[in-house]
């Protein structure tokens, strides 16, 4: 899983998935094509980030 990074909004849905149709009607669909593939690689290209930290919680004996 990737993190958006501020900018990447224009190349996603609100779900996360990439957006293959131009937010403009008008826009190249081919130059689209390309733009998002490359928007995938940086993704993949991107370490992951280190997994969350949790802290173990003891419950008492007496409950």
């Amino acid at each position: 899983m990737s993190i958006l990074r501020p900018g990447d909004e224009p190349m996603h849905y609100d779900d996360g998935s990439h957006r293959w149709i131009p937010p403009d009607p008008d826009h190249d669909q081919a130059a689209w094509d390309d733009r998002v593939r490359e928007h995938q690689s940086e993704h993949r290209s991107r370490p992951d980030p280190p997994p969350p930290r949790y802290r173990l919680i003891r419950r008492s004996a007496a409950r």
